[in-house]
């Protein structure tokens, strides 16, 4: 099919939020706080990207991913760059990426042990129209109070570092192995490209772009599927309608008609500029 609607998983969490975003229904009263919403194809797939947003209340643990090299040296399939943008911010909410100076394996390691590695990450403030790029080997931590829109290379493979004393398992040898304990270095700024139509990133694994509201002619090469993220409004493509708290996948050569009030995002693994 040209245009499929993903199925909707929402992801029970302790650091998570009874009060989700608009298009997402919060949890009833006594149940589990919800941390996650995953968008995902029917039946048992692994499309190159995971697309979520993220509800938090509380910081999240100090990890580290595998870059694809790493996954691959360890019979996984793919490492795991991912992508946040910011949709809402309390005043106070960071966001942890990389260190604040570089540090040694030995330091870092010591530093997850005796709990200091919390003081040496560069927290950052974020606010609502925040992007951040977080390669796979950057050590980073998301704080509590912010609702985010993370793409992802479709990896579920986390090295938690530390976890601020709780007692769930960490994993030191693989996290450290894989990290690059050096400051955090952005991607370049977002790029028009016509009007309405922004790349936040491109490369080195996937694109993302952000558009306003419109029709949007795109044009994917074969075997490359195409994530349709709506924040607001509301759209079509190839005949199959979407709203913001959904997300739909493409194929092939389809104008995307989007309502005059939507931001939208717009994913696919990188291959070419569409």
């Amino acid at each position: 099919m040209p245009a499929t609607l993903l199925h909707t998983h929402r992801v029970e969490k302790p650091w998570g939020r009874d009060t989700l975003w608009p298009g997402f229904e919060d949890p009833a009263a006594g149940t589990p706080p919800i941390g996650e919403v995953w968008f995902q194809e029917p039946g048992n797939t692994t499309p190159d990207l995971l697309i979520k947003y993220l509800f938090t209340s509380e910081k999240l643990s100090v990890q580290v991913h595998p870059n694809d090299e790493q996954a691959h040296a360890r019979g996984l399939p793919r490492g795991k760059d991912e992508c946040w943008t910011i949709l809402a911010a309390e005043p106070t909410s960071t966001i942890a990426v990389g260190t604040k100076q570089p540090i040694s394996k030995d330091e870092l390691r010591q530093s997850a042990i005796d709990g200091t590695i919390e003081d040496k990450l560069d927290w950052k403030p974020v606010k609502p129209g925040d992007f951040m790029y977080c390669a796979s080997d950057t050590i980073h931590a998301i704080g509590g109070g912010v609702t985010v829109i993370e793409v992802q290379q479709n990896s579920e493979t986390t090295y938690r570092l530390y976890d601020y004393g709780s007692d769930r398992e960490l994993h030191l040898k693989d996290g450290i192995e894989v990290a690059d304990p050096t400051p955090y270095v952005p991607v370049a700024p977002p790029v028009e490209i016509e009007t309405g139509r922004t790349i936040m990133v491109e490369g080195p694994k996937f694109v993302l772009e952000r558009w306003k509201g419109g029709d949007h002619v795109v044009n994917l090469p074969e075997g490359t599927t195409g994530w349709v993220i709506p924040i607001t409004g509301s759209g079509d493509v190839a005949g199959v309608a979407f709203k913001a708290g959904e997300c739909a996948t493409m194929t092939g050569s389809e104008t995307v008609s989007t309502s005059a009030d939507a931001d939208v995002l717009f994913a696919y693994p990188l291959a070419r500029r569409i």
